[in-house]
């Protein structure tokens, strides 16, 4: 396997092209571009697939581990999840620009788009993403936010839950 950097509106364009929690970016790139998995190079030896982390496994550490107890507020508390969230499954991740209130975004790739979308939103960047998140809302918005990200990225119910109660 190669590794190959592109630019950022293009790995955004990959990433929101994701069927499937664990969709690999080849396997986006073979369904987009119409190839047939087996037209790949037959010459070049397999790589080694790493295991494939189980969904989840990141979410769960947080929540057993007390990492949430050490943030003070809802708003660290919301802000972690995020973190661990995008750090758990990036590609899944990128869904989070979908999520939007009524006259709000709540998530951007930068400060600005979310201060245009209201006075008072006071965007925080979330800790090893490149994306921006709205932090002045209710601990019911952050709850209901982190929600349908989780639900948008295919976490089980029972984990959103424990998840959202634990904001």
């Amino acid at each position: 396997m190669k590794t190959i950097e592109v630019d950022e509106d293009l790995y955004r364009y990959i990433a929101s092209n994701t069927q499937h929690i664990g969709e690999s970016a080849s396997d986006i790139l073979r369904r987009l571009l119409k190839l047939d998995s087996t037209s790949a190079n037959p010459r070049e030896p397999a790589a080694a697939v790493a295991p494939v982390v189980e969904a989840g496994r990141g979410v769960e550490q947080m929540l057993d581990g007390g990492e949430l107890a050490d943030q003070e507020s809802a708003i660290d508390r919301f802000m972690h999840i995020l973190s661990v969230l995008y750090r758990e499954n990036p590609m899944a991740f990128s869904q989070a620009s979908d999520i939007k209130g009524r006259k709000r975004i709540y998530f951007a790739d930068d400060e600005a788009a979310l201060l245009a979308s209201g006075n008072t939103t006071k965007p925080k960047a979330i800790e090893g993403s490149p994306y921006w998140v709205i932090t002045n809302t209710n601990t019911g918005r952050k709850r209901n936010i982190v929600a349908q990200l989780m639900a948008a990225m295919g976490y089980p119910h029972g984990l959103i839950e424990r998840v959202c109660h634990s904001i």
